[in-house]
């Protein structure tokens, strides 16, 4: 590689590396926060939390680093031609093209990132995340199982808790099942435990009474139970549509993309649904090289001026806006259905259409202000 190409291309990923350092953390610290509040509030240590934001992270670097891309290579350009670096290049006789050849190494270099990013580690991030939730889930303790407050664990059914003694016992234990409006069940018991099995979490309760009340019709019959010791499986507690389905993104590309059964039964979706998600990982890459050579091109356009490249800066930022509403649009439009995953690679097609198209109004020569003079005096 050329030593002004090297130039170049150092120029662009020394900036990269700072907007790439101070977006990821801004995107980091705003999905951490959340984060934060809602396994807190569920009872989590911060351990988990850290856990929990770590494997967030990989996601977020995907989605952040295109975006540092442009902002790198607008920057730099911009300080190519404050400082008439780029003005020397081009007086040299490079022509826009040969001197986006280090951007477009640079774009092609940060979309590797992004591929290695959402065809490898983005998948592992996501399967481990949806197995540490599912295990969140399955802990009741941590869901509903508190003390000093009525919990609502499921419509209808209420849940008290006097007490959680140090080794786990519950003391004063209230739940009331009232699901079925015909027959409504009240569990009162002395003390409680909670026994993991493996058909999932079983109460444990002693000391009590079960007290039923059934109707029929206008009549109403109730019944109490008093008992030693009574077993209660907590998983009818559960409501079996808020059970999670696996999550599409934790499967590697290639599987996507020819999808068996048993991704399917797992995940719950179709098998256009897995397609288009293999098909917008495959298209994400792009972004990174397409953004790039958007924040060059357009700072290229027009002449010199002492009032800076500004109006050049809001074309870039214009274009850029354009590429990512046609990304959003083809992914609605594959949300809504899965058949259109070809839509997914219109933004980066068009973001390279009009990089090209720039390229080439860069590269026409100027015509010179009140035309071509008849010849010199004699």
């Amino acid at each position: 590689m050329p030593r002004i190409d090297r130039y170049i291309l150092t120029q662009f990923l020394t900036l990269f590396g700072f907007f790439a350092l101070v977006l990821v953390s801004v995107y980091w610290i705003n999905r951490a926060v959340s984060l934060f509040e809602q396994l807190i509030s569920d009872g989590q240590t911060a351990l988990v939390v850290l856990e929990f934001t770590a494997l967030t992270l990989p996601l977020v670097i995907s989605v952040v680093l295109p975006i540092a891309a442009f902002a790198a290579s607008a920057y730099g350009t911009n300080r190519l031609s404050s400082e008439s670096e780029l003005v020397a290049m081009q007086s040299a006789g490079m022509s826009p093209w040969r001197l986006a050849r280090p951007v477009l190494v640079f774009g092609v270099m940060v979309g590797l990132m992004v591929a290695l990013l959402v065809h490898s580690i983005v998948p592992l991030a996501r399967a481990r995340l949806t197995d540490r939730q599912a295990e969140i889930a399955q802990n009741v303790t941590a869901q509903f199982l508190r003390a000093g407050s009525f919990q609502y664990p499921a419509r209808g059914v209420t849940l008290y808790i006097s007490e959680i003694a140090p080794d786990g016992r519950m003391i004063y234990f209230f739940l009331e099942d009232a699901r079925n409006p015909r027959e409504q069940a009240t569990y009162t018991a002395a003390e409680a435990l909670l026994v993991r099995t493996e058909a999932g979490p079983r109460l444990v309760m002693m000391q009590g009474m079960v007290q039923s009340l059934r109707r029929t019709g206008e009549k109403q019959n109730l019944s109490v139970t008093r008992f030693s010791e009574l077993t209660y499986d907590l998983g009818t507690l559960i409501d079996p549509s808020a059970a999670r389905k696996r999550d599409l993104r934790a499967y590697s590309t290639a599987r996507l993309l020819d999808p068996d059964a048993a991704l399917l039964a797992e995940t719950g979706a179709s098998a256009d649904k897995a397609r288009a998600e293999a098909h917008e990982r495959l298209a994400k890459p792009f972004q990174a090289p397409v953004a790039a050579m958007l924040g060059f091109a357009m700072l290229l356009l027009g002449g010199f001026s002492r009032f800076g490249v500004w109006r050049q800066v809001l074309w870039a930022v214009g274009a850029l806006i354009v590429v990512q509403f046609l990304a959003t649009a083809a992914e609605n439009q594959v949300a809504a259905d899965a058949s259109r995953w070809p839509l997914i690679y219109v933004s980066p097609l068009v973001g390279a259409a009009i990089c090209v198209a720039v390229l080439w109004l860069a590269a026409r020569p100027r015509r010179l202000r009140g035309g071509a003079s008849g010849g010199a005096p004699a």
